[in-house]
């Protein structure tokens, strides 16, 4: 069994999360602050990355990668009582991703709040390597600036442009 986790939701001096995900495809949301599970679920694969949106914010969007090639996006500021975070999934591709709901969430039949996952559209292209990129992480300070690894053994500076055009 492998484990995958990540911290989040460290938005002030309070609360704190865990989120792992394991060989089996379970998720599991851990609240540090209450010491209990907040949250779990299946994707069906082997996790291979779960990922928070920033760790610095309100809890927001969790990416999740599995073995067979997909991503799975959750929106994780509403959590309905039983049905959970929304989420949308998708074959994945040598691409950029991005999701922009038009709204972050609805009242369902029983007038609860329930989230909405949005969508996933193709914004870039682009080969950075032969082999899989192992991390990527965003400079805080400077937008569009990251840094990524990959399995071909190398260390790159990338540079996006245009952000901010939707």
């Amino acid at each position: 069994m492998y484990l995958m986790s990540i911290l989040g939701h460290a938005f002030n001096d309070q609360d704190r999360c865990v989120c792992a995900g394991y060989d089996n495809g379970d998720i599991k949301l851990f609240d540090l602050r209450n010491m209990s599970l907040r949250w779990e679920t299946n994707i069906k694969n082997g996790v291979c990355c779960v990922e928070f949106d920033r760790k610095d914010i309100n809890i927001n969007k969790l990416v999740a990668t599995s073995l067979e090639g997909k991503f799975h996006v959750f929106d994780m500021r509403t959590q309905h009582p039983t049905k959970g975070f929304a989420s949308i999934s998708e074959k994945a591709h040598k691409s950029t991703i991005w999701q922009y709901p038009a709204q972050r969430s609805k009242k369902d039949s029983d007038g609860v709040d329930v989230g909405v996952a949005g969508s996933v559209n193709l914004l870039q292209n682009v080969n950075l390597s032969t082999q899989p990129i192992a991390s990527l992480d965003w400079s805080p300070d400077k937008q569009g600036l990251c840094l990524c690894s990959g399995f071909d053994q190398s260390v790159r500076v990338l540079i996006v442009t245009k952000l901010n055009v939707a």
